[in-house]
Formats: C-alpha cells, structure tokens, sequence
C-alpha cells in the first residue's frame, strides 16, 4: 500500500482524496491545509465519502510528528505558481519524500524560469527525490499526449491542438480562472495583473519542443476575452449578454520564423461544442479529435493518482511527464 501525504485540501484537493478512497492499492494517511477552519478535523468531515480516521493538520511538520511512518509520496495542490511552490516542495523533499504537484508552472518551467528550475532540480537531488508537474493541461492534453502521437511520424512540417471546452460544468475556482462573469473591463483589469489566464499554455509548447526535438526561437501568446453573445450561466455563475463568458489563448512556437507549433486553447461558459483536436501535417499527416473533450477536473484527479507508481521509480531531480515511466491506471 503506498502512502500519500495531502497537501492543498481545496475542490481539487478533496476530488483527489475522494479518488485516491476508492483505490486497492494507494492511502492518503495524512492532509495538511492552512485554512484553519479545517485544522485538527477528520477527512470525513469535509466529504463524507473519506475517512473518519485521518486528520487535517495546520502543518508538514505537524503531520509527520503524528503519523508512525513517513508517507511515500506527497501530493500537492496549493498554487500555480512555481516561486511560490519551491518552499513547499523542500520542506517535504528534506524528509525523503518524492512530490508529485499540479502546479501548472511546474509541468516544464526550464525555458520559461531557469534559475527557479535549476534551484528546484538541485534540492530535489540533494535530497534524492523525484518531483513531477502534471494535470490534464499542461500535462496531458496539449503537451505529453501529441508527443506521443508525434512517434508515428516519418516527418514533422507543423503540429496543432486545440482543446475547446464548454467550463459550464468545471469546478468554480476554473470558472473564475478564466474570468467568466465579468465585465470587459474587470477582465482587462484582472488580465493585466496575470491572475486571469490559462496557466502553463507557453509550457505546454515547450515541453511539446522539447519532447520532438526542436529547438525554438520564439514563442507568443495571446489572450482574449469570449464574449457572451446571449445570457448565459453555471451553477455558480451567471453571465450577462457582452460580458466575458470564458477566455481564449493562442500560442505559437517559432523556429527559424516559421511557426512549428500552434496550441489553441478556449474555455467557455455556454461553449456550444467541447473538443480535443490533435493535427499533425507532415508523414504521415493525421488528425485526432475527442468528441465531446476531456473533463479536466476528473482527469487531472486522475492523472495525478496514476503518475504515483512512476514518480517511485524516477530518477532524483526535477522531472517532467516526458522523463518518466508512462503511467498507466492504478487499482
């Protein structure tokens, strides 16, 4: 039985506890959360579908202190960011514990934040563990999985993936990532100060580069509101017409002036139609489409549960989903 270490206990943070409850093979033993509404509370009695016998502690310290051995693996959900997870990731990597984070940052951050890669890899090695970023998007969708298609070709001219998704049925915190439900000008405001987007978009083409060995110049992004044409809503949200409904991000990936790699990313409140598309032009050309697309609330719960037998086997270092074992269901 593998022993997992919780630590963000937020709507992802729960889902992953409640998936992880109904596995054979994997335990969360211990959740650490600094809100302190749910310190010193049993795991129960956040869902009742968990445990009425593990505890929400205010700290890794004082989680360890408690539990009889040291957990084998720490799962964490806190932050999109990756100067802010760095902290996180050591005090749990000093006690010999491998990480394995949805921070979106983290999926491939060496481009973008070398000296903050370099930083993490260095105490991960120190300390000989492993620590992997990864998610459904960036993670999956967009990044890992047309590199793996891209193994089929003779030749690469261009690649294009689109993941289009209506966020109607997404978790609230997604919803307001994307800026759903306000005005034009409170999404330019929030856009302006970068808590407004699709986090990991210019990672994802990176890793994609990486993965099918180019080596880019340059790579852009853009952002965009999608406007609501009629009133629209969620459960939690409601969008007036001409307000923003969702957010759409294109990124490009540029070698020699020529654009390589285009990731187009929307999601919407309201979209009409959900799909991922994954377009290669080349030998031979292909094109891959998932009607109906893949909810990123349940996969990225999932995908993170099932990269826990890959990360135990990594090499020590800063890891991304390219360098480790492929990972496949765990009962």
């Amino acid at each position: 039985m593998t022993s997992i270490l919780q630590i963000g206990f937020g709507p992802l943070g729960v889902q992953i506890a409640e998936y992880i409850a109904q596995k054979e093979t994997v335990k969360t033993v211990a959740v650490v959360d600094i809100n302190p509404d749910f310190t010193g509370k049993k795991l129960s009695e956040v869902s009742p579908e968990l445990s009425n016998e593990v505890k929400i502690y205010s700290s890794v310290k004082k989680a360890i202190n408690e539990l009889t051995s040291k957990p084998d693996v720490a799962i964490i959900t806190t932050v999109s960011s990756l100067e802010k997870l760095i902290p996180q990731i050591e005090e749990v990597a000093k006690l010999g514990i491998s990480v394995i984070s949805t921070c979106e940052e983290l999926s491939y951050p060496w481009e973008l934040q070398p000296e903050l890669s370099t930083k993490l890899d260095n105490i991960c090695r120190e300390h000989n563990i492993a620590c992997l970023g990864t998610g459904i998007n960036p993670g999956f969708l967009m990044d890992y999985l047309p590199s793996v298609m891209s193994s089929v070709c003779k030749d690469i001219e261009t690649i294009t993936v689109e993941r289009i998704q209506d966020a109607t049925p997404r978790r609230v915190p997604f919803q307001q990532k994307i800026g759903a439900g306000l005005t034009l000008q409170a999404f330019k405001e929030k856009e302006a100060t970068g808590t407004l987007r699709h986090v990991g978009l210019k990672e994802s083409v990176y890793l994609l580069a990486n993965s099918i060995g180019l080596k880019l110049d340059e790579v852009t992004e853009s952002l965009a509101p999608v406007i609501a044409e009629n009133e629209v809503a969620s459960k939690h949200i409601q969008v007036k017409k001409g307000d923003a409904r969702g957010v759409e991000q294109i990124a490009h990936g540029y070698v020699n002036g020529m654009c390589k790699i285009t990731l187009h990313f929307k999601a919407a409140i309201g979209e009409p139609r959900s799909y991922d598309k994954i377009s290669s032009k080349g030998i031979p050309n292909f094109s891959s489409e998932i009607e109906g697309g893949i909810n990123g609330d349940i996969a990225t719960c999932a995908i993170t549960i099932n990269c826990i037998n890959s990360i135990l086997t990594a090499s020590s270092g800063l890891r991304t989903m390219a360098d480790i074992a492929v990972p496949g269901y765990i009962n």
